[in-house]
């Protein structure tokens, strides 16, 4: 008599719960389309000021009824808006975070997963795995930021959307990392400034300066002028693969270099470690990916990475790798369970 496998033993309702998890999957497709539709319609800032129902829904936002209840509908089920009466929606704590006048509004993370030029990536991820070279070039022609500088509608999507998506995660690294006693940080691939802005308002006797191509830092006045931090930061345009600024005794990067492959990661902290002190400290800000089956939210953003650019996110001994071959050393750890954590690196 043959020895029954592990799998041919689980009862139907075990079978049922696996297909069930399975259908879920299938399932999740058409929530990131369907959340991505709403994120741009701007449903959730329709009701701020409470319930409303899906005609007039409609009606504010020049959309189908029907379409638009069948949406809802099916977002409702999974805890996404809620039917507080018949065709009558409401936000719950979900739908809330597709407001965009919120601190922690994903608005325009959910818009930008929705254009064609990202989402047509995503649906390409089988060239990536074939290839090991980024979907997004075979199917747009060129790397994401070229193609964004040639787009700048474009661009200012992805800059808010990177804004508010790294701004959360920022805030939880910075808030775990102390850097009481430093004088000026100069952030890295620093964008519009969001993460500055947070450290200067924590930090009020520090500087700092903020690093990025020429055509992203001037964006970045306005969120720090807002911030009330303006005169004690500098705009800085360059090339962090020629040359970073020098004059820093903290040097912050912060997801930018999971967007890097390892060639030029090193090339990147090998420019900061030519211009630091030796005394200073550098702190990339990016997900550590745990060993083996543990979950972690980074292990779905390198597929992300896979997909957009030659970039990787990595594990602690990856980073170990990549510190050693630019003069530096891992000092520390800190936020290993957060989305994302802060790696301390030292001159070795």
């Amino acid at each position: 008599m043959p020895e029954k496998t592990a799998s041919s033993t689980v009862g139907s309702d075990g079978e049922d719960a696996v297909l069930s998890k399975m259908w879920d999957f299938h399932s999740g497709l058409r929530m990131g389309f369907m959340l991505s539709a709403i994120a741009e319609i701007g449903i959730a800032d329709e009701l701020v000021d409470g319930p409303l129902s899906v005609d007039e829904l409609a009606q504010r936002t020049g959309s189908d009824p029907n379409g638009l209840y069948r949406v809802l509908r099916a977002m409702a089920s999974k805890g996404v808006f809620t039917e507080t009466s018949r065709r009558t929606f409401g936000l719950t704590p979900l739908a809330e975070i597709l407001r965009s006048d919120t601190s922690n509004s994903l608005r325009d993370v959910f818009r930008l997963q929705g254009k064609p030029f990202m989402r047509n990536a995503y649906a390409e991820i089988g060239y990536s795995i074939r290839t090991g070279k980024p979907a997004f070039d075979h199917v747009n022609g060129e790397e994401l930021f070229t193609y964004l500088s040639r787009h700048p509608e474009m661009n200012e999507l992805f800059s808010g959307a990177m804004g508010n998506a790294a701004g959360q995660t920022q805030q939880a690294a910075i808030e775990a990392y102390d850097l009481t006693g430093a004088r000026k940080l100069v952030d890295i691939g620093g964008a519009h400034g969001h993460l500055l802005a947070s450290i200067l308002a924590k930090y009020p006797d520090m500087k700092g300066v903020v690093f990025d191509q020429p055509h992203v830092v001037p964006g970045a006045e306005q969120v720090l002028r807002d911030a009330g931090v303006l005169d004690r930061a500098e705009l800085v345009g360059g090339d962090y693969r020629r040359s970073v600024p020098a004059g820093g005794d903290v040097y912050t990067i912060s997801h930018v270099l999971h967007q890097l492959g390892d060639d030029d990661v090193i090339t990147v902290l090998t420019n900061i470690r030519r211009v630091m002190s030796p005394s200073g400290r550098v702190l990339v800000i990016d997900p550590l990916l745990p060993e083996g089956d543990a979950p972690h939210p980074g292990k779905f953003m390198d597929i992300t990475m896979m997909a957009l650019s030659e970039g990787r996110d990595r594990t602690e001994e990856e980073f170990i790798e990549v510190f050693e071959k630019a003069g530096l050393r891992l000092s520390e750890t800190v936020g290993l369970a957060s989305p994302s954590s802060v790696v301390v690196a030292v001159p070795s």
